[in-house]
């Protein structure tokens, strides 16, 4: 197989496989580089594909799980700030960024895309998975998203259909234990989860405080990763963002994007030269009753994973 056949060939699932490591990883900045490990050992051990006995698929997902469970190695499971610390009650304290801690990332995703199982890559379901043991997360995404037989699972990583289905065991009852209600909710339909977005990003432009919490459900939560910090409640979250504008002005530009099946928004503040800056990337849980959670990326890299300008006129 020369260069330019296995190119042709492993092309097409290179989207797919960003996902996958994305699901194992909880990054999306490592998961790019385990896709490039994953194209280079294949690329190496090319020559003994056999079609005969694996699709190019399958193969990759093979070479891809087991690239991201010796990355995993001695690494610390990536967090988001409500699974470290208790919700704070101060709505003055310090923003103080951590650089210490291995955070989540959020991930782009295309409500249209074929290659991500709906609920997937929901944050809550990826947060959860963090918890789980590298060996069991990778089972759990091989058999409950991918919908792989558990004995080529076991040959995928070298190992029993016994010792599949214990860690597959296991993995279910942790994420049973952490119980990710969030995903559970009766979400509305695209269209009214389309306007209490608008509606938010229209208050938001405004500095509208009371037009915000009126899309908040009574137990809303903000979380701002990098910042080991989160708020619980209505009041609180509108006690934070008049602190916002205080603190950064009332001028805010905000663009729509999707991360991980969720709806997001791309926000931008007016700097001192009068071109809006990128701020932050925020990830939205919309119910029937409202907005359950926002979390909060600061970040300006991460806006070149969305597509989304550095800045704005």
């Amino acid at each position: 197989m020369d260069r330019d056949d296995f190119d042709r060939l492993t092309e097409p699932h290179r989207h797919e496989l960003l996902v996958h490591c994305y699901r194992m990883l909880g990054s999306i900045h490592d998961a790019e580089d385990l896709v490039q490990e994953t194209l280079l050992r294949a690329w190496r051990a090319a020559e003994t594909y056999d079609e005969q006995r694996a699709s190019m698929r399958t193969w990759l997902y093979r070479i891809a799980t087991n690239a991201c469970l010796t990355a995993l190695k001695g690494r610390a499971r990536r967090a988001l700030p409500s699974g470290l610390v208790s919700a704070s009650e101060d709505t003055q304290v310090p923003i103080e960024l951590s650089t210490e801690v291995s955070w989540l990332q959020p991930f782009p995703t295309d409500p249209a895309s074929a290659t991500v199982a709906q609920g997937s890559l929901r944050l809550a379901l990826i947060a959860a998975m963090q918890y789980l043991p590298a060996r069991q997360r990778a089972v759990l995404v091989l058999r409950d998203v991918l919908d792989w037989p558990v004995a080529d699972i076991a040959e995928a990583l070298e190992t029993t259909a016994a010792s599949v289905n214990s860690a597959l065991q296991r993995a279910r009852a942790k994420l049973a234990e952490i119980d990710i209600t969030e995903d559970d909710v009766d979400e509305p339909d695209d269209r009214q989860v389309k306007s209490v977005i608008e509606d938010y990003m229209r208050a938001f432009e405004a500095a509208d405080v009371k037009g915000l919490t009126r899309l908040l459900t009574d137990q809303v939560v903000l979380e701002m990763p990098p910042a080991p910090l989160w708020y619980v409640g209505r009041d609180a979250y509108g006690e934070f963002m008049e602190r916002v504008y205080a603190m950064r002005g009332p001028d805010w530009r905000l663009l729509p994007t999707v991360a991980n099946e969720q709806p997001a928004i791309g926000a931008y503040v007016r700097g001192d030269d009068g071109r809006f800056h990128a701020h932050s990337l925020q990830v939205f849980t919309v119910t029937r009753a409202g907005i359950t959670h926002n979390v909060v990326f600061f970040g300006q890299e991460l806006f070149a994973y969305f597509e989304l300008p550095s800045d704005l006129e």
